[in-house]
């Protein structure tokens, strides 16, 4: 019995890393599954300022092919490749985000031609050519989701700017009265702040006055110069504890792979020199926005929940040495061709 369990689990790992792993093999089944018309529009070259482009609000001039443009199946293959990327608890999140759309249609009270908010008004770039041994990238963006990915020898080697957000935050009606979608994120921050000790807390509340959005915003280099709030080695072993949970949170929206690189990368430059910030209101209630930031070296997590009388979330996931890539790829690929 041990010895099936144990042959299950090498398997399933096997599986899981292959299947995280086969990013040129999805790629191509995506591609291959479009007419001419439609690769046109979904193929870009990797060396093209159109790959630093980044939005999260509704738009109608995004380059690439829409879902309304594809199939079901072609759909599905493009989910498929996202799940190379992403785990499925995420991918998960990202539909339900998707499909968040629908209820602000409703909320608004838009006319059914009208396609403002619209849930397959997202849409697929893929730069450059996807083969094991090319560096190429893709990104899947629209309302509340951004996502850029970049791939060197058919592993991911980057995945930021990572963007999600969901308005309403809790759904207060219709058929989906109380959805959450990103309950976690709000759950973890504030089990973090609200369990702070008073002279933790004042180190991390740097101001009452929350942000209108995220700080880093859609800036081609994400920065904020001056960290501020409390170090991570100032806070006690189970404030440790939770700020952990809240960074793996975030980390782990990727495959475990990617995953794992990351948290690496970021314990090489030091647990003790991440920080944490709070602004704003610490009990969780409608009209009382809120704003959380875990800034290191190596990274920049944000959360903000401001607008639509804090009601509306936005989150962002910046990786400075590789977001978009970073530019060592990009050297790298314009060397190689």
């Amino acid at each position: 019995m041990k010895h099936s369990l144990l042959l299950l689990t090498v398997l399933f790992i096997f599986i899981t890393t292959t299947s995280a792993q086969d990013l040129a093999g999805k790629a191509n089944a995506f591609i291959n599954m479009l007419e001419a018309a439609q690769r046109t529009k979904a193929l870009y070259p990797f060396d093209t300022t159109e790959r630093y482009r980044f939005h999260y609000v509704p738009q109608d001039d995004r380059k690439g092919i829409s879902f309304n443009e594809l199939t079901p199946a072609q759909r599905e293959a493009a989910i498929a490749l996202l799940k190379t990327c992403l785990t499925d608890e995420t991918v998960k999140k990202v539909r339900e985000i998707m499909l968040l759309d629908n209820v602000l249609k409703e909320l608004e009270n838009r006319k059914p031609e009208d396609h403002f908010r619209d849930p397959l008004k997202y849409f697929v770039t893929i730069f450059g050519v996807p083969a094991a041994g090319n560096i190429w990238g893709w990104r899947l963006e629209g309302h509340h989701v951004s996502f850029h990915f970049s791939a060197s020898n058919n592993k991911l080697v980057a995945a930021t700017p990572t963007f999600m957000g969901d308005n309403p935050a809790i759904v207060l009606s219709g058929d989906q009265k109380g959805k959450e979608v990103l309950k976690e994120e709000t759950d973890k921050g504030f089990a973090l702040v609200q369990n702070l000790s008073q002279e933790e807390l004042k180190k991390a509340i740097i101001d009452t006055i929350v942000p209108a959005d995220i700080v880093t915003a859609n800036n081609r280099q994400a920065m904020i110069k001056n960290p501020a709030g409390i170090r991570y080695s100032e806070l006690s072993a189970a404030s440790k504890q939770r700020m952990l949970q809240l960074l793996n949170l975030y980390v782990h929206r990727y495959t475990t792979l990617f995953a794992d690189a990351m948290l690496k990368e970021i314990q090489t430059a030091g647990l003790d020199n991440l920080w944490f910030t709070w602004v704003g209101y610490t009990d969780h209630a409608f009209g009382k926005p809120c704003y959380y930031r875990i800034q290191g070296p190596t990274i920049i997590i944000e959360y903000d929940n401001t607008q639509n009388n804090a009601n509306h979330i936005h989150t962002v996931v910046r990786d400075l040495k590789t977001d978009f890539g970073g530019d060592p790829l990009l050297e790298h690929y314009r060397q190689s061709h």
